[in-house]
């Protein structure tokens, strides 16, 4: 009982797959699929870390607050003012957050669709 070929339907690990086979094609869907994922979750941290500069007052004058605000309105730009609150806190919570969330979702549904490609 010492055989030591792959059981039928594996790929053996000391040959790469051939171009075109399927396992290659799946290991490119993973990585764009991961690709997706972290260029998602960038998105939305910039975001959720623009609401918490806000909420803790940090220093608009700083180099590195002054790049996450950009970035974040950059991201947001499409959802700004969609919801117009007296609170300028719960605005900010809003108008950034909506677009995290959505990025998050659309990003993990496309990545979660190329891993079941």
């Amino acid at each position: 009982m010492n055989n030591t070929d792959p059981v039928s339907g594996y790929q053996s690990y000391d040959q790469p797959p051939t171009p075109g086979s399927p396992a290659r094609k799946q290991a490119t869907a993973r990585r764009v699929a991961l690709a997706t994922c972290t260029i998602a979750d960038v998105a939305a941290g910039l975001l959720g870390l623009w609401i918490v500069l806000y909420l803790l007052d940090a220093n608009q004058g700083n180099p590195f607050v002054e790049f996450v605000h950009g970035m974040a309105d950059w991201l947001s730009g499409w959802a700004q003012d969609i919801f117009t609150m007296d609170t300028e806190s719960l605005r900010v919570v809003l108008n950034y957050g909506l677009p995290a969330v959505i990025y998050l979702l659309i990003g993990h549904g496309i990545a979660a669709r190329l891993n079941r490609a």
